[in-house]
């Protein structure tokens, strides 16, 4: 199939910035370069199954939302494949088979898997399906035969446990899977986007997010909330740039051309940042020019969700078909993995051939 991108995220509630920055800003990348020849883009309910069990309805009524945060942040149904994970059976089918090739021990290590059980008070009691769900990102990467995931840092460890299980699994059967690379972000700040609080991984959950549908008031009221230096009480102190959030998120975010367009008194981020330190800047200034970069890059985004949003069944329309495309090409997969596992039983006419012989020479 050539070189393949494969991405998606759980329908757990509208995209962030942490979203954003983590992958969906690579991908639309990705996307518009021309550089790749299949790019699937799927909406992973089943995994949000596997801590939602008892509020389906929650993935049920956020499907549509993570859609339009995809449309509107520019990915192009004519350019890549959105499909819906619990749709494709082939993946549930791979999955167990996989889990075959890794022990409990390994899944046990994952330090992705060590922090969400921790996160979500799963420690004393972890339901088997969460616990198995690195196994079930690798089927997803697989049966696509993926080579290009792009994620942020805290995915590298899945990443690698699924090149562990497709070498295993070519060595054992034969040279059917395809080991996925990671594409992380492209500067430190995007590899993890802490939330406004400052004081955890941007969440849903910790109510720490600035959403790409938020309004420009709604993100103002998020800057201007936002930590920054504790020790900064007044204009003429030194700041501290390390562990403020305001400059932790210009550093994600800005473009030198901002400085132009919204603070032209100052040329770069790095003599913004020097000012800061040496005393004599105020941190509403500050949070004022994040606001105005944060608004220049999320307007668009707005305008592009409200057209959608006038359309919801071609949302749905965009879905059903992306996913009867997707399953073609499953189904292609998993018949050369049964194939490579001597389970096609009903297509293999040597199979047959030879039992007839044993049993017919009796």
């Amino acid at each position: 199939m050539g070189k393949v991108i494969l991405t998606g995220d759980r329908p757990t509630g509208k995209l962030h910035l942490g979203h954003y920055v983590g992958s969906l800003r690579r991908r639309v990348q990705l996307q518009n370069a021309g550089d790749y020849d299949r790019m699937f883009v799927f909406m992973a309910d089943v995994q949000a199954l596997t801590d939602n069990a008892d509020n389906p309805e929650k993935i049920r009524q956020n499907i549509v939302e993570v859609a339009l945060d995809y449309l509107a942040a520019g990915l192009d149904p004519e350019k890549c494949t959105f499909f819906m994970q619990s749709q494709i059976p082939e993946l549930a089918e791979l999955t167990v088979y996989l889990m075959n090739l890794v022990t409990v021990s390994r899944v046990q290590r994952n330090p992705t898997v060590k922090t969400e059980i921790k996160m979500r008070n799963f420690e004393a009691n972890i339901p088997l399906g969460f616990f198995c769900y690195p196994v079930s990102q690798a089927a997803d990467i697989t049966l696509f035969k993926s080579t290009t995931i792009p994620a942020g840092e805290d995915q590298e460890p899945m990443i690698e446990l699924t090149r562990e299980l497709v070498r295993h699994f070519n060595s054992t059967y034969g040279d059917v899977l395809v080991e996925p690379n990671i594409v992380l972000p492209d500067n430190q700040a995007s590899m993890r986007l802490p939330g406004t609080d400052g004081k955890a991984k941007m969440s849903k959950s910790l109510g720490n997010c600035i959403y790409l549908s938020d309004s420009a008031e709604d993100v103002w009221q998020s800057v201007r909330s936002m930590y920054t230096d504790p020790d900064h009480l007044r204009v003429d102190d030194p700041g501290k740039v390390e562990g403020n959030m305001v400059f932790t998120y210009l550093d994600a975010f800005c473009q030198p051309e901002d400085f132009a367009e919204f603070w032209p008194e100052y040329q770069s981020l790095d003599e913004l940042k020097a000012h800061y330190c040496h005393g004599g800047l105020g941190d509403m200034k500050c949070k004022k020019f994040l606001n105005s970069v944060l608004n220049k890059m999320l307007e668009p985004m707005r305008l592009r969700r409200r057209e959608f949003e006038q359309d919801i069944p071609e949302i749905f329309n965009i879905l059903r078909k992306g996913t009867e495309q997707a399953r073609a090409v499953a189904a292609q997969t998993m018949d050369e993995v049964r194939r490579a596992m001597q389970i096609d039983y009903f297509n293999d006419a040597e199979l047959i051939r030879q039992q007839s012989e044993k049993f017919c020479s009796k």
